[in-house]
């Protein structure tokens, strides 16, 4: 009995890392409009082939470094959940204000959504990249989500507490300054926002009872 030839060589994990290495650096030095996926090639070592085979289009390229970043923020459960959720959201909201402010001077990015608006708008425009960005936050989620539950679980959130709804309110509240208002999203803002959705989550309400 033979073994089936694999179709294709194997993806080289090095490969990958000096590519969203050289995407990262590009990116924090041009930003998204100026952001060119043959000059990640360059800059990684790899032939342009090989860059798109894995990442057709700059977009798509981009919700796989953002990925990586995300996935170096710690979801910490120490037992204290006003805490972990502050320092979990906290790095949340540091790396959003950073991609706020990628490649455009300081003034400019004040109010600006930066890449992750960029990121929104081309989710929208192409199905295949609005799948990659619901799988990535679907992935990433679980962490902040298995949270909740082991707090509902040992009595930190009252039982009809729902983790999913309750993680919209604290990240929903973090992308809506981001996209909306464009105000600035700082660790006072985060720390007030744990505290006032915990506080409201242990609220009894009649109409449930």
């Amino acid at each position: 009995m033979t073994t089936p030839a694999r179709r294709g060589r194997p993806r080289s994990e090095g490969a990958d890392g000096r590519i969203l290495q050289a995407a990262h650096a590009l990116l924090t030095q041009r930003g998204y409009d100026r952001f060119a996926i043959d000059e990640v090639a360059a800059r990684a070592g790899v032939a342009k082939t090989t860059l798109y085979r894995r990442w057709p289009t700059k977009d798509h390229l981009l919700v796989a470094l953002v990925a990586r970043i995300q996935d170096e923020v710690e979801v910490a459960d120490t037992g204290d959940l006003r805490r972990d959720l502050t320092v979990y959201l906290g790095a949340v909201a540091h790396g959003l204000e950073g991609m706020r402010r990628v490649g455009r001077e300081a003034a400019a990015a004040d109010r600006s959504a930066g890449v992750v608006a960029e990121l929104v708008a081309a989710a929208a425009r192409h199905p295949d990249v609005g799948e990659a960005v619901r799988a990535l936050f679907a992935r990433r989620n679980t962490l902040p989500l298995r949270l909740l539950d082991h707090a509902r679980e040992r009595g930190a959130l009252p039982p009809a507490t729902s983790s999913e709804v309750l993680f919209d309110q604290l990240a929903g509240a973090l992308y809506y300054r981001l996209l909306i208002t464009g105000a600035p999203i700082g660790a006072d803002y985060v720390e007030e926002l744990v505290d006032q959705v915990l506080t409201q989550a242990a609220t009894p309400h009649p109409e449930r009872a």
